[in-house]
C-alpha cells in the first residue's frame, strides 16, 4: 500500500491533502479512460426510436407498433420508467458537484465533461421512448421533473471529494440495478424497452467501474481519511431524485415488486468491501480503525433493516397523477 497522506489536524490542510491524492490519480485517469473509451460502443437514441424527417413507411408503423405494445406495459413498469427518467434527468447537479472539485483544467474534467456526456443519452432516450410508447399523461411528468430540478440536489457530503467517489460507486451500482430489472419486467411485453433500459444499465455498469477503481486508490494512498470519508457515506445512500414529489411511494413500489430494494444494496455494499478490501486493512489510527469496523458491520444492519422493512410491509395502495390516478394495489 502506498500511503502519500500523513495526518493533520488542520481543515485547510485537510481539503488540501484529499486535493494532492487526487491530483496523484490523474496519470492513473488517463489509463481507466483510455480503457473505458476502448470498451465503448456509443449509441443514441435515434438508434431505437428514429425520428428524422425523413422516414420510410416501415419505421412510420413502427412506432405505431409500439404504442400499442406499450398499452401493455402493467403500470408498475410505468412508475418504474418514471423514476429512471426523473433520477437520470438530474444529471446537472452530479456535474456541478464533480466540477466542484475536479476543476475545469485537470486531465479530471475531461472525465466529468465525457462522463456527463455518455450519462445526458439516458435521460434523452427515457424521455423520447416515453413520448413516442405515449406511457404517460406526459406534462405531469414533466412538472415532477421542473420541481426536482427546481429543488436542487445539496447532499451533507458534497463538501468533501472522497465521499464524493463513494457516493457516485455505490449510486451507479445501483441504477444499473433499477435499470436492468425495470427491464426484464417489461420484457416480456416490451422488448424494445428491455433493450434501452439495458443498454442503459450497461453504462451505468462501466461509469461504476471508474467510480471503484478511483476509490480503490485513494484507499492505497490516504486510508484513514478514505474510511472516514465512507463511513458516513455507506450505511445508506439518498438516490438523487428523493426531492422529487412522489420519491417515496414510487421507491416503494419498486421495491415490492422486486426492481430494487434494502436487499440490493446490502449486496452493493458489500461487493464495495470487497473490492476495496477493507477488511485487509492494518496499521490505522484508532479513528479510522473504529470507521473501519463500523464499515465492516454494516451488512449485517442493511440485513435487519430488510427483514424490518419486510416484516412490516401491508396491504397498500398506490395512485400518481402521470398514470391517471390509476390504483395499484398490493396484498
Amino acid at each position: 500500500m502506498e500511503i502519500i497522506i500523513k495526518e493533520s489536524n488542520s481543515a485547510k490542510s485537510f481539503f488540501a491533502q484529499k486535493t494532492e491524492v487526487l491530483k496523484h490519480l490523474e496519470e492513473k485517469v488517463k489509463l481507466w479512460m483510455k480503457d473505458h473509451i476502448d470498451k465503448r460502443k456509443l449509441w443514441f437514441s435515434s438508434d431505437f426510436l428514429p425520428a428524422d424527417e425523413k422516414m420510410n413507411d416501415d419505421q412510420e408503423k413502427n412506432i405505431k407498433k409500439l404504442r400499442d405494445r406499450a398499452r401493455g406495459l402493467k403500470d408498475e413498469v410505468r412508475v418504474a420508467v418514471a423514476l429512471n427518467l426523473l433520477t437520470e434527468e438530474g444529471l446537472p447537479h452530479f456535474h456541478r458537484i464533480i466540477a466542484q472539485y475536479l476543476g475545469d483544467k485537470s486531465f479530471w474534467s475531461k472525465w466529468n465533461n465525457m462522463w456527463t456526456a455518455e450519462e445526458d443519452r439516458h435521460g434523452a432516450i427515457l424521455r423520447d421512448y416515453v413520448r413516442d410508447a405515449r406511457l404517460f399523461s406526459f406534462r405531469e411528468v414533466e412538472l415532477m421533473q421542473f420541481h426536482y430540478l427546481e429543488s436542487g440536489f445539496n447532499p451533507d457530503w458534497d463538501k468533501d471529494p472522497y465521499k464524493v467517489f463513494v457516493y457516485t460507486t455505490l449510486q451507479e451500482r445501483a441504477t444499473q440495478f433499477s435499470h436492468k430489472n425495470t427491464g426484464k419486467l417489461a420484457g416480456e411485453n416490451e422488448p424494445l424497452l428491455n433493450g434501452i433500459l439495458n443498454n442503459i444499465a450497461a453504462d451505468e455498469a462501466k461509469h461504476f467501474t471508474f467510480y471503484r477503481n478511483v476509490f480503490k486508490e485513494i484507499i492505497n494512498l490516504d486510508p484513514e481519511n478514505a474510511l472516514l470519508s465512507a463511513v458516513d457515506i455507506m450505511p445508506a445512500i439518498d438516490m438523487p431524485g428523493f426531492s422529487m414529489p412522489n420519491f417515496r411511494d414510487m421507491a416503494d413500489v419498486i421495491r415490492r415488486v422486486g426492481i430494487y430494494g434494502p436487499r440490493d444494496y446490502k449486496k452493493i455494499v458489500e461487493e464495495a468491501i470487497k473490492f476495496w478490501e477493507i477488511e485487509m486493512l492494518t496499521g490505522l489510527n484508532a479513528m479510522a480503525e473504529k470507521a473501519r469496523e463500523k464499515i465492516l458491520a454494516i451488512p449485517k444492519r442493511l440485513e435487519k433493516a430488510a427483514e424490518y422493512i419486510e416484516k412490516r410491509t401491508e396491504s397498500k395502495t398506490f395512485s400518481f397523477d402521470f398514470i391517471y390516478n390509476r390504483i395499484l394495489v398490493f396484498e
